[in-house]
């Protein structure tokens, strides 16, 4: 009886022991999320409910306004404009990334010299830093001196250089081009890899049912690609409701507000008018907004249960 006993008793010390190690391992992780995101999303929270402003760090005290706050936001002129700004901004970015990222991803899919390294090279808008990027294109759209208004003068589209940025009827469309340009990468990489994982197999067999061009794309491989278009589409979607550089560096949410979306919105009561109370809940709402969003996609995308 002493030896399963101390069998027993040994089980149990080293089942400790492995917990222990994996709690080790664990436990940073934990540590870091708290610190980085459950920490900061939790105190934005919290200010979206108090007058916060640049003397409350002098003061320490931060009045509770209750829901003072986001009746202001809400009631203010330019939210249903920024809304709409922000919903224009993220569906034309959004659809632009895809289908080239998907045309791209399919291109590269048939094997031809250098396409490696052409491929590698379309990396290159999304490994730029947007700063830089975002300068490049301000240079290349500039109304007078720009490369884009010098081209279409000298195909003689426009007699006169066309104010890109500085006109409320181009600037966003301006904007979302450039937001295109730079997420394309980000789809390509994701579909490609999609493809990739399709076996060869399939359209063999599905040639032989005449499933080809078109048709192998509808009815084989975008059936195939749907998981995978489902991550493309909502990580896109939440990356670009939340960007704020690629705005900030082109036109700083102008011409006349023409560019103003909630993330720019919030830094501008945030770091401009230092109403961080306001900012912070144009910052909640737009995390609710990504949530909802996230939520009703992948419940729509849900694949069915067939019993």
């Amino acid at each position: 009886m002493t030896a399963p006993a101390e069998s027993i008793r040994t089980r149990r010390r080293l089942g400790a022991r492995t917990a222990l190690f994996q709690w080790l391992f664990v436990v940073p992780a934990l540590v870091y999320i708290g610190l980085y995101f459950a920490y900061p999303i939790l105190q934005n929270i919290v200010t979206g409910f108090q007058h916060f402003t640049a003397s409350t760090f002098y003061t320490g005290e931060a009045p509770w306004v209750g829901l003072d706050n986001y009746v202001q936001v809400i009631g203010s002129s330019s939210f249903f404009p920024v809304v709409r700004n922000t919903l224009l901004f993220t569906i034309g970015s959004t659809v632009g990334q895809f289908l080239l990222g998907l045309l791209l991803a399919n291109f590269f899919r048939k094997h031809f010299p250098l396409g490696r390294v052409v491929r590698s090279l379309l990396l290159l808008p999304w490994l730029l830093p947007v700063i830089v990027a975002t300068a490049i294109w301000r240079s290349l759209f500039d109304q007078d001196q720009g490369a884009l208004s010098q081209l279409l003068q000298n195909l003689g589209v426009v007699s006169s250089g066309v104010p890109w940025l500085t006109s409320p009827n181009f600037a966003l469309v301006s904007v979302i081009i450039v937001n295109i340009w730079i997420g394309v990468p980000f789809m390509l990489t994701i579909l490609y890899g999609g493809l990739t994982e399709i076996p060869e197999e399939i359209y063999e067999a599905g040639a032989l049912d005449g499933a080809t061009g078109w048709r192998a794309f509808r009815h084989l491989t975008w059936p195939l690609l749907r998981p995978t278009v489902n991550v493309a589409v909502l990580l896109g979607v939440i990356y670009t409701l939340r960007s704020l550089d690629i705005i900030l560096g082109l036109t700083r949410g102008g011409p006349a507000n023409a560019t103003q979306t909630m993330p720019t919105q919030s830094y501008q009561l945030s770091f401009q008018l230092f109403d961080f109370g306001q900012g912070a809940a144009m910052s909640n709402l737009l995390i609710v907004i990504s949530f909802v969003f996230a939520l009703v996609y992948l419940r729509a995308n849900r694949p069915s249960v067939v019993n």
